[in-house]
């Protein structure tokens, strides 16, 4: 493949965007990586993100060929603009509208739109997050349609021919943690169990057997009951 149908993936340091690297490396031949620093709660995902980036080259001989540069973009508008548990120390809790408190507005939108930017500077047709229908909260910046409707207006709006890829769109947990054994075979399933981070509190202290967290926010609850689901069906 050209340079020109690399891939950039919205990296943020936790299971899903991890899992889409692995996918990408197996897909592309050149991946580059960008994360978003927005004052999230759980920004010990950010330092998570260079060690992982280092050590899942080491499962395939020709992932380390194909891992380009990583860019961190500052983001912090988002927590100027938003009031959530994400990027305020406030208790979880459902708002009135029914949507989970960790909803951030426009987020995965803005990520996006930057990361379309970005892309054209390095000259990267193709962009891949870890957004899903199957395992979220009701975060309408996740579903199926608002990424098709987002890749439409890109294109239009950049001159370009991007193409968002979502891997684990219609994949539960269990799913996505049998995508990883897939990709890479049990160590790349070891190194995101170990080498990432999806706690919603940022807590990172304690090693559970499904990797780092509280154990009791909604992240932590999705990627446990997926673990021991995973578990039981490999047995």
């Amino acid at each position: 493949m050209s340079r020109g149908n690399g891939a950039l993936v919205l990296f943020s340091g936790g299971q899903d965007s991890a899992t889409c690297l692995a996918w990408a490396l197996d897909h592309f031949e050149t991946v580059e990586t960008v994360g978003f620093d927005y004052g999230q709660r759980h920004r010990v995902e950010l330092e998570c993100r260079a060690d992982f980036r280092a050590r899942v080259t080491e499962i395939h001989p020709r992932w380390f060929d194909r891992l380009g540069p990583d860019h961190l973009l500052d983001l912090s508008v988002l927590g100027q603009v938003s009031e959530t548990a994400l990027t305020r120390n406030a208790e979880i809790a459902l708002r009135e509208d029914g949507l989970p408190n960790t909803f951030v507005p426009g987020r995965n939108l803005l990520f996006f739109t930057l990361a379309a930017a970005l892309a054209s500077r390095r000259v990267l047709h193709h962009l891949v997050g870890g957004m899903c229908e199957t395992d979220y909260s009701g975060y309408p910046d996740c579903r199926d349609d608002t990424l098709k409707s987002l890749q439409v207006t890109l294109n239009l709006g950049m001159g370009s021919r991007s193409v968002l890829h979502t891997p684990l769109m219609w994949l539960d947990k269990v799913q996505t943690w049998a995508l990883a054994q897939d990709l890479g075979g049990l160590a790349l399933v070891e190194l995101i169990r170990t080498g990432t981070h999806s706690c919603y509190r940022g807590e990172h202290d304690r090693l559970h057997n499904w990797g780092y967290g509280c154990g009791d926010c909604p992240a932590c609850e999705l990627r446990s009951k997926g673990w021991e689901s995973y578990v039981l069906a490999a047995h």
